[in-house]
Parts: C-alpha cells; sequence; structure tokens
C-alpha cells in the first residue's frame, strides 16, 4: 500500500477553501484511476503547546493506492493533472504533500 497525504495550510477564507475543496477538487480526485480510499478531515491541530495558528494545518486529505507505481499512474493521469492544476484555484495559503509506502506494524513480531 501507497499513501498520500496532502496537508493544507490555515487559508485566509475557510469557508471558502473548504467548498472548493469538497466540491470541485475532491471530486476530480476521487476519479483518479487505482484510487483505493479518499479520506479528508478539517481543522487538524499540532496537539503540542508549541501550537498556535500558525502552525497548524487547516485540512488534510489522505489517498491510498496499491503500490508507488499506481500512485505515480494516477498523478500522470489526465484526472491527475487536472486536480494538479485546480490547487492554485483554492490553496492559497500552501500545501505540503508527503507520499510514503505504508508498513503494518505487529508489536508481537516487531
Amino acid at each position: 500500500m501507497h499513501k498520500l497525504i496532502a496537508l493544507y495550510h490555515r487559508p485566509e477564507q475557510p469557508q471558502k477553501f473548504k467548498d472548493h475543496l469538497l466540491g470541485v477538487h475532491l471530486p476530480l480526485v476521487a476519479k483518479f484511476p487505482g484510487l483505493k480510499a479518499l479520506r479528508v478531515g478539517f481543522d487538524v491541530a499540532i496537539p503540542t503547546a508549541a501550537s498556535t495558528p500558525d502552525t497548524e494545518y487547516f485540512a488534510v486529505v489522505e489517498c491510498d493506492f496499491d503500490d508507488e507505481s499506481a500512485l505515480q499512474r494516477a498523478l500522470a493521469s489526465a484526472e491527475g493533472q487536472a486536480a494538479s492544476a485546480d490547487v492554485p484555484n483554492y490553496a492559497a495559503a500552501g500545501v505540503t504533500i508527503l507520499t510514503f509506502p505504508i508498513q503494518l506494524y505487529d508489536n508481537h513480531n516487531p
């Protein structure tokens, strides 16, 4: 399994951002070939004393794929290119993208 996580920085207009993410961007992402799961969360915070509005994320999107090559095919697809081109339309505050292979942890067999 391979995961893509998008961490969205707090926008100036949260409701406008949320409306665009849910109504325009995620419908594009949902069409990615090979996408196994799509999740979104809002009002993400870093649970430390150092957390301030400047260090908080507003939203997180998770996408699951079978493997890294499936993720790369999805990003290179017409749907992936459309989603990438859409990001500047709503994420002016910035987004951090992480990708990584998923490993299941079994504390009985480390």
